[in-house]
């Protein structure tokens, strides 16, 4: 029913485990292989480009729906429809910003603040036009293909460039002076296509599965028992998602408990939940969580 289209490159990996998980498992020859298959219904054609050709292909209707990054679509400013947002990135679940960097002894603490004929190195030429249209400042953008922040100070004043968490540009002797956009990765469509009531119920699904991984991520669901008199002082250490779920077991005396919890904490958690009464605690991976 749809063909899809996924990134090649630094999300690639990321965007694999993320199909993996929600049982959407992309198969190929090699990973070298730009054409795949995934053993679902609404998906008849798989492909993979890089990211930064993703958005105008949607946009012409060579694909149905893809994943790309909202930076590429500003880029290109490619009219497409973002079925939804997806928390994830190349290392982090977190997202990655666009950024003006500078040396770290540069006067300069704005964008506005920098001179005419500054040049700039970027991978995102029309991102970079269009700031310093807005800050008034003449800028010379050098177009980059990798390696930017390696660029300064010898062949560029300043760059552009993508950053998840700012290591690298540190370790190059940069700071951030500007955030020109953040991006997250997401889910994106023909606009025609996602107009189809059926096409777009088949993106709908899919996005309902892997925002159920992403949602998931992080998570562990604990299970306890507890007596009658230790319930309130269990629940009073308990966090969850929403309510934690108490059912009275056969005995009448024993209730089972269970909360979705963050796996960051629960080594102090169970010894809490253990102290206030709780016993017979499991721990178990969650691979999805829909809302």
């Amino acid at each position: 029913m749809l063909s899809l289209v996924l990134p090649k490159g630094s999300l690639e990996r990321a965007t694999l485990e993320l199909f993996d998980a929600a049982d959407l498992a992309v198969v190929r020859g090699s990973d070298r292989d730009y054409h795949a298959s995934i053993d679902d219904p609404r998906i008849d054609r798989v492909r993979f480009l890089r990211p930064q050709e993703i958005p105008q292909y949607l946009e012409q209707g060579l694909f149905d729906v893809g994943i790309t990054g909202r930076d590429w679509i500003a880029e290109t400013a490619s009219d497409v429809v973002s079925v939804t947002e997806l928390e994830y990135s190349k290392a982090t679940s977190n997202p990655v910003r666009i950024v003006l960097a500078v040396p770290r002894d540069f006067l300069a603490e704005r964008g506005d603040q920098l001179p005419d004929g500054v040049r700039v190195s970027t991978e995102y030429p029309e991102l970079t036009r269009r700031f310093f249209d807005n800050a008034g400042v003449k800028a010379r953008i050098v177009p980059s293909y990798g390696a930017t922040e390696a660029k300064v100070p010898d062949i560029v004043d300043a760059i552009v460039d993508v950053t998840e968490t700012g290591s690298s540009l540190r370790k190059h002797g940069l700071k951030v002076i500007e955030t020109l956009l953040v991006s997250r990765t997401e889910l994106v469509a023909n606009a025609e296509v996602y107009a189809d009531e059926e096409k777009r119920a088949a993106m709908e699904e899919i996005a309902l599965l892997l925002t159920g991984v992403t949602r998931a991520r992080g998570r562990v669901l604990l299970k306890a028992n507890v007596a009658d008199p230790n319930l309130a002082a269990v629940l009073a250490e308990l966090p969850s998602m929403t309510s934690p779920n108490v059912t009275p077991l056969a005995d009448g005396q024993l209730h089972g408990v269970e909360s979705v919890v963050p796996k960051k904490g629960v080594n102090t958690l169970i010894p809490k939940l253990k102290a206030a009464g709780a016993f017979d605690i499991l721990e178990l991976p969650i691979s999805k969580i829909v809302e």
